[in-house]
């Protein structure tokens, strides 16, 4: 009975341990094939800049700078002249 008892609680150790290594070792390889998968897609991306070349872009022409100037406002006048006359043909 006592062999017996050795025996069961051995592989009840086992199974138990046996499970966490396994998952452990599932999550580690999913991991590492996430890991791959990125890092492939990185490299192909990058390849990918590298292949295409490179445009120059072209320099802005300078543009004229415009200025807004105020012109002074005359006094308005006190004494208006005699109208122009306008003739017609």
């Amino acid at each position: 009975m006592t062999a017996f008892l050795c025996y069961a609680f051995a592989m009840f150790l086992l199974s138990v341990f046996g499970g966490v290594v396994s998952a452990l070792l599932f999550l580690i390889c999913f991991i590492l094939v996430l890991l791959c998968r990125y890092a492939k897609i990185g490299y192909l991306s990058t390849r990918e800049q590298k292949d295409k070349p490179q445009e120059k872009k072209p320099e802005p022409k300078a543009e004229p700078v415009y200025y807004l100037v105020e012109r002074k406002r005359k006094a308005p006048k006190k004494q208006y002249g005699e109208p122009k006359e306008i003739k017609f043909k």
